[in-house]
């Protein structure tokens, strides 16, 4: 049975922003604490020469003056929207923002609370490109006066605490996926520049490179500890990065209008991006799921059906839809499961940990 896909919350008011950037799910961006005395004995001199070379590119900040626009003329590319495609693109900004500053937040407490100087001066770096990225985005929002207090989401907004080397794999993941979503985007619109209804995606193709540059700092921090690429990490590893792309999977396929201004078929647009993502981890993690597996995609495609028959009991409430919600749960840990433990592909690490950003 085919599900009906619900449109996102209504974003009308900052109040609206707020409680959609609040919100804790499975498909929402989170907030998170760590264990910082570990992150303070970290010792980066297994990869030292890739190190300081990207720390180097870090300092000279190539992105410093990008973040920058004329207010008037950017505005007057915003174009007026459908409004499907104007709920799924707040939706999309909304999101961005929260993903955006939960970096922020995370890598500036961790530059804080630690004294080891290579990592403290990592994460000052990242935690001011996530900054940029943030607040970039906030002003496009405020553009339709819907702008996010950023100060007040760090205040009220849940962290969940992740032991470091998850932190690891799923800021790495994160930071990766997002290069190749923004890339994706930023090449069809170069092709198609008339679907381009926002001027905000004329900054993907650098901003995608901090992104990629933030992905190989953990690629370093993780190849300079090489227990947490073998034995039973290997098993979180895994867990990891199916949880990424299933999520991204899943949550995509919510916003179909947004696919289609772009001229994508949202199938075909995340299986480019979940190939780029797995063709680039292939620089840090030993193994990658077998995207072009049938049965793969099929466990997909059904993760993203239960997903919306969820959202419609939820909307629709009472004592059966509650019931209905916990019978496609178990649907959906048993399809995960299934996913989890179809074969994967395995490789040899590279000896050159950092890879370019080629596509």
């Amino acid at each position: 049975m085919n599900a009906t896909i619900l449109p996102p919350p209504t974003i009308a008011s900052p109040e609206d922003a707020k409680r959609v950037a609040e919100a804790n799910t499975l498909l929402t961006p989170r907030f998170y604490r760590t264990d910082y005395d570990a992150l303070d004995a970290l010792d980066v001199e297994p990869v030292r020469a890739e190190w300081d070379a990207m720390m180097k590119e870090f300092e000279n900040d190539a992105n410093r003056h990008h973040f920058e626009r004329d207010p008037e003329e950017y505005r007057s590319e915003v174009k007026d929207l459908d409004p499907a495609l104007r709920a799924e693109f707040l939706d999309l900004l909304v999101s961005s923002v929260t993903a955006e500053f939960s970096g922020c937040v995370l890598y500036s407490e961790i530059a804080r609370k630690i004294e080891n100087p290579e990592v403290k001066a990592l994460m000052k770096y990242m935690a001011r490109d996530e900054s940029r990225h943030a607040g970039f985005i906030n002003t496009a929002l405020k553009d339709f006066g819907l702008g996010v207090d950023l100060g007040a989401l760090r205040r009220d907004k849940k962290y969940t605490y992740f032991k470091p080397k998850f932190i690891y794999y799923a800021t790495y993941l994160s930071e990766k996926i997002g290069y190749a979503r923004y890339i994706a985007i930023y090449r069809q619109l170069e092709r198609r520049p008339e679907r381009r209804f926002h001027p905000i995606f004329k900054w993907f193709q650098d901003w995608c490179n901090d992104e990629y540059r933030h992905g190989e700092a953990f690629a370093l921090l993780m190849r300079a500890q090489p227990e947490l690429l073998r034995g039973h990490n290997l098993l979180w590893i895994r867990f990891f990065v199916l949880a990424v792309f299933a999520t991204m999977y899943v949550r995509d396929h919510t916003r179909p209008e947004l696919h289609r201004a772009f001229g994508f078929d949202a199938d075909d647009y995340d299986w480019h991006v979940l190939a780029i993502t797995s063709e680039i981890t292939k620089q840090v993690f030993p193994l990658t799921l077998d995207l072009d597996h049938p049965k793969f995609r099929a466990g997909f495609a059904r993760l993203s059906r239960i997903a919306q028959r969820m959202d419609a009991a939820k909307a629709r409430g009472g004592v059966l839809a509650t019931l209905e919600r916990g019978v496609l749960a178990v649907g959906a840990a048993a399809t995960f499961a299934r996913l989890y433990l179809m074969p994967v592909k395995r490789h040899a690490l590279p000896r050159q940990v950092r890879m370019a950003p080629a596509w």
